[in-house]
C-alpha cells in the first residue's frame, strides 16, 4: 500500500474543548475577535495544547521546472527557477525576508530544475529529473518519478518535526507552474481550463488564450489515462514541487504538525493531498485568497476560509508566510489576555 493512505494523526478534542472554554472567559464579548478566537481553538487541538504557539515555524521551498515551458505560456524564461534558488538562500527573496521576520527555518530544495549540476550554498539539490516532460505532448511524470517527488515532501516535514517545527508551510518555485496547477486543478474538477487559469506571472491576454488551449488539449490527451485518479492527474500534468507539496501536506497530517497553505499551486497540491487522504484537510489553516484566477474556486472545494485577501500573486509560500503574522498574534491573545475572574470585570451579561 502507498505510504500517503497511511492513516492521519486525529486532533485533540479536549485540547479544542479547553481553548474554547478559555475563549468564553477572556475580557471580551463572545466571538468578538471572530477568526483570531478560530485559528487559536483549531491550533489549541492540532498541537494539542491548550495554549497554542507558532514560536518554532518551518518553512520548504520546493523547486522545479516545466517541460510545458517549450509551448511559451510563462512571462520569464526558465531560468529564473535556477537564479531564484540562490536568492532564496540569499535572502533577497519576499520569503526569505519573511522567514527572517518570524525566525522561521527555510529550507530550499530542488526537485528537478533544468541544467547542468551545480552547488548552491544551502540548495538541496536532488534532481529527480531536470524538469518534467511537456504534458501537451506526453505525460509529465511517470508514476515513479511523481512518488518519488512525493516522498522529498513528506521527509521534508519528517525533518521539521524532528527539529520541533510547531507550524509548517510549504511553498514553490518553478517557471511555468502555474499552467501545471491550472490543469491539475481542472482534472480535479472536471472543469475546463476557462474556468480555472489566470495569468501567472503576468502574461499578456493572447498569451493566456493560448495557455488555456495548451491546457486544454492536455485534458483531452490525458483523459483516458487520468479518469478519476487524483494522482493520475498529478502524473499527467503536475510538476515535481508540485508533487512534493502533496507529500508534505499529507505527512503533516500523518506526523501531526499543522500546516498553512499558501495560493493558487500550493492549494491545487492541497486538493491533491485531499483527494488522496480526506484526514489532511483536518490539518490545515490556509493563509491567504490569492489574485491568480480560480484560487476562490479551489478554496471553496476545500471548504476552506483563507486569514487574508490581500490580491498577492508571488508564489513561494509568501501568502502563507504574511499568515504567520496573524497566526502568532491569535496565539498571544488567546494566551495573554486576561481572563474576567483575572481582570475583576464582570463577565455575565445584565
Amino acid at each position: 500500500m502507498n505510504w500517503w493512505l497511511d492513516a492521519c494523526k486525529t486532533p485533540s478534542a479536549e485540547a479544542r474543548l479547553q481553548a474554547t472554554e478559555r475563549q468564553l472567559q477572556l475580557t471580551k464579548p463572545t466571538g468578538s475577535l471572530s477568526e483570531l478566537e478560530n485559528v487559536a481553538i483549531q491550533l489549541a487541538s492540532l498541537q494539542n495544547n491548550p495554549r497554542p504557539n507558532i514560536d518554532h515555524p518551518w518553512i520548504s521551498i520546493f523547486a522545479g521546472d516545466h517541460g510545458v515551458m517549450e509551448e511559451n505560456i510563462s512571462a520569464y524564461p526558465q531560468a529564473v527557477t535556477r537564479q531564484m534558488l540562490q536568492n532564496f538562500t540569499g535572502g533577497g527573496a519576499c520569503i526569505s525576508v519573511i522567514a527572517k521576520e518570524y525566525n522561521a527555518k527555510l529550507q530550499v530544495i530542488d526537485c528537478g530544475s533544468v541544467g547542468d549540476a551545480y552547488e548552491y550554498a544551502g540548495v538541496e539539490r536532488h534532481c529527480i529529473i531536470p524538469g518534467t516532460a511537456n504534458f501537451a505532448k506526453q505525460p509529465a511524470m511517470t508514476e515513479a518519478q511523481c512518488a518519488e517527488a512525493m516522498l522529498l515532501g513528506a521527509k521534508s516535514v519528517e525533518q521539521a518535526v524532528a527539529h520541533g517545527a510547531s507550524i509548517y508551510v510549504a511553498g514553490e518555485m518553478g517557471i511555468g507552474n502555474t499552467c501545471s496547477a491550472s490543469a491539475v486543478a481542472c482534472f480535479l474538477l472536471n472543469e475546463p481550463a476557462e474556468q480555472l487559469t489566470g495569468v501567472g506571472t503576468g502574461i499578456r491576454a493572447e498569451q493566456l488564450n493560448h495557455k488555456k488551449n495548451v491546457i486544454n488539449q492536455a485534458l483531452a490527451l490525458h483523459q483516458q489515462y487520468v479518469g478519476q485518479d487524483a494522482f493520475k492527474a498529478l502524473c499527467a500534468v503536475g510538476g515535481l514541487e508540485v508533487a512534493a507539496m502533496v507529500g508534505a501536506y499529507i505527512r503533516c497530517a500523518q506526523l501531526g504538525l499543522a500546516m498553512v497553505v499558501d495560493g493558487f499551486i500550493s492549494t491545487a497540491s492541497a486538493l491533491v493531498a485531499v483527494r488522496l487522504n480526506s484526514a489532511v484537510r483536518e490539518w490545515m489553516l490556509f493563509g491567504h485568497q490569492s489574485a491568480e484566477y480560480g484560487h476562490q474556486r479551489l478554496l471553496q472545494e476545500l471548504k476552506a476560509s483563507p486569514l487574508l485577501k490581500l490580491n498577492l500573486r508571488l508564489g513561494e509560500g509568501s501568502g502563507a508566510g504574511a499568515a504567520l503574522g496573524i497566526i502568532k498574534l491569535a496565539c498571544s491573545l488567546h494566551n495573554n489576555m486576561a481572563t474576567f475572574a483575572e481582570a475583576a470585570v464582570i463577565g455575565d451579561k445584565v
